[in-house]
């Protein structure tokens, strides 16, 4: 691999002082050490831009734009791509983690493969207190329209590391807040543009738990909905899209009585599958190289 292959990272974060810290270490282990850190600040009210700076000024490769605004997550990762200078782009949300090892295996892949645009991988999940809680591992296939408006995607959007020219292609809906990416592969694939790969190794470590929240769920599923009766013609029947908003109806349906009844963690349980010891050790060893960066 050229290992002067630079990558832009870009971390969008708001009132994210609880996780911010650790998500920088994660990228400070990287293995890959060729890189520019982009923190966008959407308007916190914590700490979290503190956080930010105090690691700027320790790193000239970390930088951080703050403009007092809330924009929302669609808005920020547009930002990133149009402020990032080099030609890969990798996605990490501010309260997940990622394996030490993450953008020298996705980057190997971009680099001896021209016809592929993107790369994600499968993921395991953690905790509030960075405890492994499960691993979700993801098989590698080429969606299509019907399979992504069904809502049967295997794309961890936090996970991505893109080409730039294909993102300048393919930027976020403003609009389509917390369904962002559904509508980023729908449109792709409408295009044609939406040739990836994914990597069958748990890469990338997301904090489930900061998502299973009743607003953010229904407000997910709403939009999704929206989509779905907005590009359905052409591609799939009437009748087949009604089918398909009943799922999404039942599914909410659900989450309400899961949240009358206190249960929303259940949701945590069918997200990820047990991990293994030998799951467990890898975690370990990635973890502690990312606590060692702290300062």
């Amino acid at each position: 691999m050229n290992n002067f292959s630079y990558i832009s990272i870009g971390i969008p974060f708001y009132n994210a002082e609880k996780y911010l810290e650790d998500a920088i270490c994660s990228v400070l282990a990287q293995t890959h050490e060729f890189w520019e850190l982009i923190l966008v600040d959407d308007g916190s009210t914590d700490n979290s831009l503190d956080i930010a700076n105090k690691y700027a000024q320790l790193d000239s490769r970390i930088r951080v734009i703050s403009d007092g605004l809330n924009k929302k997550l669609p808005d920020r990762l547009n930002q990133i791509i149009f402020e990032a200078r080099y030609n890969y782009i990798a996605r990490m949300d501010a309260d997940d983690l990622m394996s030490n090892d993450r953008l020298q295996k996705q980057l190997q892949i971009l680099l001896n493969n021209d016809s592929i645009d993107f790369i994600t991988t499968s993921c395991l999940t953690i905790g509030k207190n960075n405890e492994l809680t499960g691993i979700n591992i993801i098989k590698n296939y080429q969606m299509n329209l019907e399979m992504i408006l069904e809502g049967r995607t295997n794309l961890i959007h936090a996970s991505l590391l893109a080409r730039k020219e294909w993102y300048i292609r393919n930027t976020y809906n403003k609009k389509m807040i917390l369904a962002e990416d559904y509508y980023l592969w729908l449109q792709a694939a409408k295009n044609n543009d939406l040739n990836y790969m994914v990597i069958e190794e748990p890469l990338y470590w997301y904090r489930v738990i900061e998502n299973i929240t009743f607003s953010k769920i229904i407000s997910g599923y709403n939009t999704q909905i929206k989509i779905i009766n907005s590009n359905y013609k052409g591609i799939i029947t009437k009748k087949k899209k009604n089918k398909i908003i009943n799922k999404f109806k039942l599914k909410k349906s659900v989450v309400y009585f899961l949240h009358i009844f206190k249960l929303l963690k259940l949701l945590l349980i069918l997200r990820a599958k047990k991990y293994q010891e030998k799951d467990l050790e890898y975690y370990k060893k990635h973890i502690a190289n990312i606590k060692a960066m702290r300062v």
